[in-house]
């Protein structure tokens, strides 16, 4: 069975004027490739890039592509409203060595599926690097349809989709084009069940906070240990429940406890207050993840 792939989002750390946290960035980067992790998603919804400033966003690509040169494969999200703005941050992103353009359908205003697939085109043929669509409908309100990929996935630089939520969205892709279209499943809950099913590219935000644990369900499932594949999925989805339940103000606190600085929430997002800093710090599974960030302890994860 092929090696189970996982792409992490990567957060964004800002400074508190709300610029690049470059000591962050590099920590949190360096936290993501030496766990071995495959890939990393930067300025994707996790990354925030539609609240960056617009400097912001350009380091954040400059840097992360330096820093990341020859560690595995770099993806930038470049989704913005319209076709104009999308295509100014392809164009953008062009002049930098990385591995893919990442594209959120539009939001704020509706589109139909015929006009998405004149969106796909146009911007595949404006970016230099592969570009891979993003179907994220609880965030734009825009949900692609099976037969619209099908027909963009005919363009030679349309190369793959990110699919979070729908996970029978994803499984009708794989089953219809997925030996000649990459097809990433969001089901950050369920990595290890749909390994097991034969799914075995992931990505999501969550990684980013526990890589290594995040590579050891991939170590774990592709030795046919399933029983400690489980014991590893349960601890980095109480970690995701943790950050569904407090943001994104929880996802800084967890990254700074584990050394990694930088705020991560961009205003207005407020940060925790102490109290709820010392209940989360508290959490046992959060416990063991400040104590064993690099996955150590394999002989009893559960």
């Amino acid at each position: 069975m092929p090696k189970t792939r996982f792409i992490g989002a990567l957060g964004t750390p800002l400074t508190e004027d709300e610029s690049l946290h470059l000591a962050g960035l590099e920590a949190h980067l360096d936290d993501q490739w030496d766990a071995g992790i495959d890939g990393l998603l930067v300025a994707g919804t996790m990354g925030q890039m539609q609240m960056l400033a617009d400097r912001t966003y350009q380091q954040l690509v400059e840097k992360s592509a330096e820093l990341s040169a020859g560690r595995g494969e770099v993806m930038i999200g470049v989704g913005d409203a319209s076709f104009a703005r999308t295509r100014d941050r392809i164009e953008l992103v062009n002049r930098y060595p990385v591995d893919a353009v990442v594209v959120l359908t539009p939001y704020f205003v509706a589109f139909s599926q015929e006009e998405l697939i004149d969106y796909y085109l146009a911007l595949a043929d404006v970016a230099r690097h592969p570009l891979y669509l993003y179907n994220l409908p609880s965030r734009t309100q825009s949900q692609l349809e099976v037969a619209t990929v099908e027909r963009v996935a005919e363009h030679p630089n349309i190369a793959g989709v990110k699919c979070s939520q729908d996970l029978d969205f994803a499984k009708q892709l794989i089953d219809r084009i997925g030996d000649r279209f990459r097809v990433i499943v969001a089901q950050p809950f369920h990595v290890d069940t749909l390994v097991r099913e034969g799914i075995i590219e992931h990505l999501d935000g969550i990684f980013t906070v526990a890589p290594a644990w995040t590579v050891a369900i991939g170590r774990s499932a592709d030795a046919g240990d399933w029983q400690r594949a489980a014991a590893w999925q349960k601890r980095l989805s109480h970690i995701l429940e943790l950050v569904r339940s407090g943001g994104l103000s929880v996802y800084t606190a967890l990254l700074n406890a584990r050394g990694i600085g930088g705020n991560y929430a961009p205003k207005p997002y407020r940060p925790l207050n102490e109290s709820q800093y010392e209940c989360l710090l508290e959490d046992p599974v959060v416990q063991q993840l400040l104590k064993d960030p690099t996955a150590r302890d394999e002989a009893s994860p559960d």
